[in-house]
């Protein structure tokens, strides 16, 4: 696997366990996370970096299979050009449903 690829994947897996790191204070509910402006605004923040490292290997044309990788990207995109209309259940389902099989994918890759 290309180096570069594994770099951006390893950020991936970072920034996706530091998004779960930060509900170690707080009840891993959407009320919490909605009333907890720094969570919100760190977790979007590495939704931002998981878009981008994804947008990086996805351009280098390599053939890596994550579920759900474009829509990654447009994601971050949409968190960075669209602040304004970014939705709390959105990115909500992202942590809950989303982020569990990217973890799995990436650490499978990174494995093999």
């Amino acid at each position: 696997m290309n180096i570069e690829i594994k770099t951006w994947l390893y950020d991936i897996l970072k920034a996706v366990d530091e998004i779960n790191d930060f509900f170690s204070d707080i009840p891993k509910d959407l009320q919490s996370y909605q009333q907890n402006i720094k969570t919100k605004r760190a977790v979007e923040r590495n939704i931002e970096i998981i878009g981008e490292a994804m947008n990086r290997i996805l351009n280098l044309g390599h053939s890596i299979n994550l579920t759900n990788s474009r829509k990654i990207v447009d994601t971050r995109n949409r968190i960075i050009h669209g602040y304004d209309s970014v939705s709390d259940d959105i990115v909500w389902d992202i942590i809950i449903n989303q982020l569990p099989t990217l973890k799995t994918e990436i650490e499978e890759l990174l494995a093999s």
